[in-house]
């Protein structure tokens, strides 16, 4: 069972989520939080495997609380919950290490799939939302942050930058073998030294990084 707790101030939301997470036998939601304090302590009392955190809160709102879960000792991942359209805190939320985001208008079964996705270690990465959010809010104009993603990368082989510049793109293992001609076992091998290399928690921080640098090879 992959263990949920469910994060937003509006009581409506957290029940509709519950109700939407109820039909999947393979999720279960153990903890509900109205605000990031509380859910910084409900993590740290019990064994969790999915955070979906809310960003606008009293006390602590999702951004703060994301990057006190993320620090924790093998946290759970978080999926930050927005509006999307004014939600200019998303960014800050993937910097402070959530896996991804979903809309809150998102379809029932989609954030199902969500949730099933972040818990067998992928990301909330879909190429047409989440390239368009990191184009919007992930522009920085700050040459040190830009020159520093730049040398990040070059730290790369040629073949993980390759793969690297496929999961900034937002696709899955799977795809990303069918592009670069290679097998799904050694996409993920070559996935998993990119995070190693460029200390990233999560692909996400892997596709922001590229947006920083601004096509650094080019």
């Amino acid at each position: 069972m992959v263990r949920v707790m469910l994060v937003d101030d509006d009581p409506l939301v957290r029940a509709g989520l519950g109700l939407i997470l109820a039909s999947s036998p393979e999720l279960e939601v153990v903890a509900e939080a109205g605000d990031g304090a509380a859910a910084v302590t409900e993590v740290t009392a019990r064994r969790l495997d999915i955070v979906l955190m809310d960003v606008r809160m009293p006390k602590l709102d999702g951004i703060a609380a994301t990057a006190r879960i993320c620090a924790l000792p093998d946290p759970p991942k978080v999926l930050v919950l927005t509006t999307f359209h004014l939600d200019e805190y998303v960014f800050g939320a993937l910097r402070a290490g959530a896996s991804g985001f979903l809309l809150k208008d998102t379809p029932p079964g989609e954030i199902v799939k969500a949730v099933q996705l972040v818990a067998a270690g992928g990301a909330m990465l879909s190429p047409a939302v989440t390239r368009t959010l990191i184009d919007h809010f992930g522009a920085d104009p700050a040459a040190g942050r830009r020159d520093r993603a730049r040398a990040a990368l070059h730290a790369l082989s040629t073949r993980e930058y390759e793969v690297a510049r496929e999961v900034a793109e937002g696709y899955s293992n799977a795809e990303i073998a069918a592009l670069l001609h290679m097998s799904e076992a050694t996409v993920k091998a070559h996935v998993s030294r990119v995070l190693t290399k460029l200390n990233a928690a999560n692909r996400v921080q892997i596709a922001i990084l590229f947006r920083e640098a601004d096509h650094p090879r080019g």
